[in-house]
Order: structure tokens, then sequence, then C-alpha cells
């Protein structure tokens, strides 16, 4: 396994007998870092991985295997069509107290010269990211712009992150995909890049997350959820709180949305790395969505703001001449910034739909409402029915059992990938050529069981593959789903 960083994941069984996961790292000080945090966090009774073995140069451990449900995954549903269920809400309430519990409890009694790069969030850390972005973002997308008013706005943004005065165990990373749930609890992973620093930043990290689609009401919901939490434990222990303006959400959400385009450009643009350049779409829309909201920002940061909105234009004009790419729309739409600009990155309006279905044959066909008519019908009948067997017919296509049970002999696998291709070319030809409909419909006996499991992969590999698309996902026998 790997992740963003150059750190080395495998899982393995030590000499114990249990499942561990083994670490390698190319930087010592990283290393140090995370196995005193994580022996650190674990004394204050906090949910992290236990480090097992460390080698005597630091250079590789074993930790606690923790399964592999992230975060990430978990809140799938609600990611992906933006209506998240009661379980999902409830997971990042708990999610977003335990931030709450890290940043203060965590805090004490930290060694903070042990942290890695560096002991605490200062200016230095402050340009360090934003040149980032300047140097691997936005210098990458050959978007002109005014070197000395950038430079200005760095300044005068700095000024305002460092006047936060609410400060602790800073995470530097928290997001969906370094939690993980095991045994339905959340525990922290890569804590490594931890210091001293606003405790806002993680707040802002988590939910303004580029591919977490969280809802602006879920988002204030969870922020007064945390703010609850942090005034609990300040009470306890005599301790008073300010409750974070928004005023200063926005700016930490404007500087964190820097700091990941910068490490998307570098990861997607340097590196290759498929998956950060699919995030960028969704990192410009949540900074079109800030600028919208907060004027004063555009008023405060007026080259910073500038090259956002037009660095969106520049990405979807290339997107557009690559089949990689996604739908881009003759007609521009204006909006309330007063430029315009492709309207697909804020999922208000899309060129292109595509309707993906699960039904049962024996109930007809799904009509297909646009009035094109045409698209696909798959039939999943040819592969392995879990509903034959007493053990799965209360179940449905999503269910951990019945995925298990279609994927071991990978037969529906195989026929996916075939879908795949086809589709992927009838999507691409479709936004060169300006339609705006495509209808997929999966079929099976009952409409349950293998229509549901295609139609759920087939929806989120349409989102992965074309993030500017709308994939909209109907399981007709099942509208509980």
């Amino acid at each position: 396994m790997k992740a963003g960083s150059n750190r080395q994941y495998s899982r393995t069984v030590d000499e114990t007998g249990r499942s561990v996961v083994r670490v390698v790292g190319t930087c010592r000080a990283e290393n140090h870092a995370f196995i005193y945090l994580a022996k650190h966090f674990r004394c204050k009774g906090l949910p992290v991985p236990e480090v097992y073995r460390v080698s005597e140069d630091e250079m590789e451990y074993t930790q606690e295997d923790l399964g592999d449900t992230l975060l990430f995954d978990y809140i799938r549903q609600g990611r992906e069509t933006g209506c998240f269920s009661e379980a999902e809400k409830d997971m990042l309430r708990r999610v977003v107290r335990l931030l709450a519990h890290v940043q203060t409890e965590g805090a004490e009694g930290i060694d903070w010269s042990v942290c890695y790069p560096v002991p605490a969030f200062d200016r230095q850390s402050v340009f360090w990211d934003l040149n980032y972005f300047k140097y691997c973002y936005l210098k990458a997308t050959e978007e002109e712009f005014s070197e000395p008013a950038l430079e200005a706005d760095f300044h005068r943004l700095a000024d305002a992150l460092l006047a936060c005065p609410e400060t602790g165990f800073m995470y530097r990373d928290f997001q969906s995909r370094n939690v993980m749930i095991r045994n339905g609890a959340p525990y922290l992973i890569d804590f490594q890049g931890g210091r001293r620093g606003p405790v806002l930043y993680d707040l802002v990290s988590f939910l303004w997350q580029a591919k977490a689609n969280f809802p602006a009401a879920l988002r204030q919901e969870l922020i007064g959820e945390y703010e609850d939490e942090r005034r609990l434990i300040a009470t306890a222990r005599g301790n008073g709180v300010q409750p974070f303006t928004q005023e200063q959400i926005g700016v930490f959400v404007l500087f964190r949305t820097l700091q990941v385009l910068g490490a998307y450009g570098f990861r997607g643009y340097f590196e290759r790395k498929p998956h950060f350049l699919q995030s960028i779409p969704y990192a410009l829309r949540n900074a079109f969505e800030l600028l919208e909201l907060h004027p004063a920002l555009r008023v405060a940061y007026p080259e910073i703001s500038r090259v956002l909105l037009a660095v969106g234009e520049t990405v979807l004009d290339r997107r557009r001449d690559t089949p990689e790419g996604s739908c881009v729309s003759d007609g521009a739409a204006p909006d309330s910034i007063g430029i315009n600009f492709r309207p697909h990155l804020l999922e208000a309006e899309v060129p292109l739909t595509v309707t993906v279905y699960s039904f049962s044959f024996k109930k007809g066909i799904p009509e297909d409402k646009s009035g094109n008519g045409g698209g696909y019908v798959f039939d999943c009948r040819s592969t392995h029915n879990p509903g034959r067997y007493d053990a799965y017919k209360h179940l449905t296509g999503r269910d951990k059992e019945v995925v298990d049970y279609l994927e071991h002999d990978g037969e529906i696998l195989t026929f996916l990938e075939s879908v795949y291709r086809l589709i992927d070319h009838h999507v691409e030809r479709f936004v060169s050529r300006g339609f705006n409909h495509l209808q997929v419909a999966f079929g099976c006996t009952g409409g349950q069981h293998r229509s549901v499991y295609c139609a759920d992969a087939t929806a989120r590999h349409l989102r992965e593959r074309f993030p500017g698309i709308h994939v909209e996902l109907i399981h007709r026998e099942q509208p509980q789903l």
C-alpha cells in the first residue's frame, strides 16, 4: 500500500501470529515523530494504533492493524449522493468531537521539539504552503499573475492566520482518509505531521475536504458539534473558549484550499497520480463557493481570488482537450462573483447527466424520461446469483456479505470491465458532441443483488473518472437505498 507520502505500508503477520501493518519510511525524523505521538496519545487514552516493534534506526516499524474501513469509505453513500444517512452523520459527529479531545488533551505534556518538520505552525510554515500552491499548482497551470500582488495577499493572509488565538495540537492533515473505523469506532492515523498550532485549521481541513462533499447545512451542524465539545472540555478544566467567527473560518478555508491545490498539483501534475488530478475540480468548487459566500475575502485578497477563479477556467479548457477530461458547456453561466465560468464545477448545472439504474427484468426495462431514448441495458443474469441462497435473500448488493460473494471468483468484475470500456467511450463522445443525457441500466432477476452492485460500482467509476459530469443513481426496486 502507498498513500500520498513516500512511506510504504504492507500488511503482514508478526511472530505472535497477529496481523500488523509494516511501515517503511524514508525519513527517520518523520518516523520518530509518529512513533512518539502514537505512544503519547495512547497514554492519554486516545484511539490511535499501537506501535509494536521499532527497528534500531527507526526507519521501519510495525503498528496495530485497524482493518480496511476508512471514514472516507464509510460515508461513501453521502459523498456520492450529497444525502448523508443518520448513521453517517452520527459517525461524523463522533469524529469532530474526538478531534476536540485530540487537540486539547493530546497537547498536554507533548515534547513539541519532536514534531516533524517543525514544532509549531508559524509564518515560515504558512509560506511553505502558500509557495507550494504558487509553484506546484499555479505555475503548472501557466496562468498569468502579478507576483507582487500575490505576495502582498500572502502576507495579509499569514497575518490573519497567525492572529487566531485558539491553539493546541494541530493534526495538520485531518481528513476522512486519515480516520479509520474499527468495530464502529473512529481511530486516528497519519498524524506524524502534527505540531502546535491553530485548532481551527484541522476542523476546516476535515469539513472542506475536496471529495467529502459535505452540504453547507451539515458543515454548520458539525461546527456546532465541535464547538460544544470544545466548550465542555474547557469548562471541565476551568477555562473558557471563544467561538470561531465566520471571518476566521473563511480565512482558514481559503488557506487550506490553497494548500491542497499545491499538494494536488505536485502529486498530480508532476508525479502523475490520477487520484490527485481528479480532486482538483472539487477543490476549485470549494474555492468558488467560498468566494461567493464571503465577498470580504475577495476584497482582502484580490489577487488570490482572481487567480483561483481564472485557473478554474484554464483547467477546464485543458480538460476539454483530453479524453480523460470532464464535460464543458459552450454557454457560460454568469455567477454572482462577476465572471463567467463553466458551471459544472459548482454542480449547479451540468451539460451531461448519466442516469444509472438497477432494476428487475420481471418489472420491465426503465423508461428513458429524457426523451432521447437509447443508452445501455446490461443483463447481469449471466453472473452468479446470491439471491438463490437463504443467507443473502434479505440483503442487497450494497451489503458486505453480498459484495464478498460477488467478487470472490471475479466473474462480475470481468463483466464490469467490459461495461466500463463501452460506457467510458460513450461518455467521452457525448461530452465532445454536447449531448446532455445518457442512460445506463443494469437488470437482474429481482433487482436486488447483482444489478444493485453493478449500478453502484458503475456510478462510482463514472464519478471518479469524469468528476465534472452529474451521475444520477436510481435503484428502482430498492427505493430505500
